[in-house]
């Protein structure tokens, strides 16, 4: 649900009061112990566990075998939620668990009326750079890197990030730089366009011919198709030197590795100390 609240289409809704659980991967700890009606709207769904099989729908292009699913919207209808409200109100509410608070919604829209604040603390110093944590999480430990990457990067850096890649620091006490929390969240994969936007908006800010003149560095997570349209967005609008890993994508044979090696710099993963390192030996926008 942690999205959901980034929506002001969504977050005006009262009953819409928290979070449960964190990655698409821990769904089998998570969704044992959460006691409600579970809706699965992706294809992050994994196969249900016979001990909440009866609780959990599908709707959407998500679907399982045996489960209950939630046919599309007709032709001036709304979709029928009728049966996983019941399941919902025969299961009754859940038991109120406190938890950490952290702030979300940093989409283009948001951010862009903070621009001038972001600018100045650019031009100040105070911002020396921004690192793009975006794409897919996953249960493999080589997917540390991440958090520890977010742990050892300077207090003068600032985290943009979408999609569950946020998981692996998003609960980390990283603080603010002047009033700018340092991980910067814009929602879901498909908010990825938002940290684009912006990455576009400085650009012309600072009177920049070049996206790569940015001091803005980019730690992409892989995993699945979805990153795909992340990646070819970044590569379409000229972005080079991007991090990938900490697998990669089947796709990327010997002849499109060399393809993208020497027109992009696309670099591999390889360990948190050396990626900072060759971040901050490029020079930032005003040094």
């Amino acid at each position: 649900m942690l999205p959901s609240h980034a929506y002001g289409e969504l977050n005006k809704y009262k009953h819409l009061i928290g979070n449960y659980g964190m990655a698409w991967h821990n769904q089998y700890k998570d969704f044992e112990n959460f006691t409600g009606a579970i809706l699965m709207t992706t294809n992050c769904i994994k196969k249900p566990k016979d001990s909440y099989k009866d609780r959990i729908f599908t709707t959407g292009l998500a679907g399982w075998p045996g489960l209950t699913h939630i046919r599309d919207r007709r032709k001036g209808e709304a979709k029928d939620f009728t049966e996983i409200i019941e399941k919902a109100l025969e299961l009754g509410s859940l038991v109120p668990e406190e938890g950490k608070k952290i702030t979300i919604g940093f989409a283009k829209d948001q951010v862009m009326a903070l621009s001038d604040k972001v600018i100045e603390a650019v031009k100040s110093g105070a911002i020396r750079r921004f690192v793009v944590m975006g794409g897919c999480d996953g249960h493999q430990s080589s997917r540390n890197y991440y958090t520890e990457l977010a742990q050892k990067l300077p207090q003068d850096t600032v985290i943009l990030t979408a999609g569950c890649a946020k998981y692996r620091y998003n609960m980390l006490d990283l603080g603010d730089i002047d009033g700018i929390p340092r991980v910067l969240d814009a929602g879901q994969c498909n908010d990825s366009y938002s940290l684009a936007y912006i990455a576009l908006a400085l650009k012309d800010a600072f009177g920049l011919n070049d996206i790569n003149d940015l001091p803005i560095s980019y730690e992409i997570a892989w995993y699945e198709q979805k990153a795909v349209t992340v990646l070819l967005a970044l590569l379409h609008l000229g972005v080079k030197g991007i991090r990938l890993g900490p697998t990669l994508p089947a796709f990327i044979s010997p002849g499109v590795a060399k393809i993208l090696v020497e027109n992009f710099d696309i670099k591999t993963v390889t360990t948190p100390d050396e990626a900072i390192s060759e971040m901050f030996a490029a020079q930032a926008v005003g040094a």
